[in-house]
């Protein structure tokens, strides 16, 4: 007998750490994961970042991946890399790509909903292989801010959903208050 009750939704939040940084400064706030986590009530809930080491000294973003992981997520992380390229002296690089597409694939054998912070373009096709499983993948970043969008086209148009952080309502869900704020800046 056919039953018409849609199964529970089971969701997985992934969090592309700088690129959701990035988003947020463009949009003009800082984003409140504990309200993330709320809204979108996940059965898991991972956060990639790439830190500067602790020896170097602490700093706002130890801070802020301290008080993420105390507040449900589960922090996948690992260290900057610091290079000198030659032309424009030292730079730090950390690129957790490879590690956020293996859990959206990773994620599709169990959630039947992806929520994936991150408007990066290399995403594409992990979003496209999530989807071919039945999983409904919804993409959240910023379209509509001054300057270059951090959302690709090709991630926007691939999501079953996309959330605009520039948009008023979203600003409304996740927009942190000021007195996280001012913790999490040192004040």
């Amino acid at each position: 007998m056919w039953s018409s009750k849609q199964p529970p939704e089971v969701t997985a939040l992934l969090i592309d750490g700088a690129n959701a940084y990035e988003s947020a400064r463009k949009v003009g706030y800082m984003i409140d994961y504990k309200r993330v986590l709320t809204y979108f009530k996940p059965q898991q809930s991972l956060y990639f970042t790439a830190l500067p080491d602790r020896a170097s000294g602490e700093n706002n973003i130890h801070k802020m991946i301290d008080w993420i992981n105390y507040n449900g997520y589960i922090v996948i992380q690992k260290p900057m890399q610091t290079y000198d390229n030659g032309i424009d002296g030292v730079k730090n690089k950390g690129n957790m790509d490879v590690e956020l597409a293996v859990h959206i694939m990773k994620s599709a054998r169990w959630a039947n909903h992806i929520v994936l912070f991150s408007g990066d373009g290399d995403f594409r096709l992990a979003v496209e292989d999530a989807q071919q499983q039945g999983v409904r993948v919804t993409v959240v970043s910023a379209l509509k801010v001054s300057g270059s969008p951090m959302i690709s086209d090709a991630l926007r148009r691939q999501a079953n959903t996309f959330l605009d952080l520039a948009d008023p309502r979203m600003k409304a869900e996740f927009e942190m208050v000021n007195s996280k704020r001012n913790y999490l800046d040192g004040t």
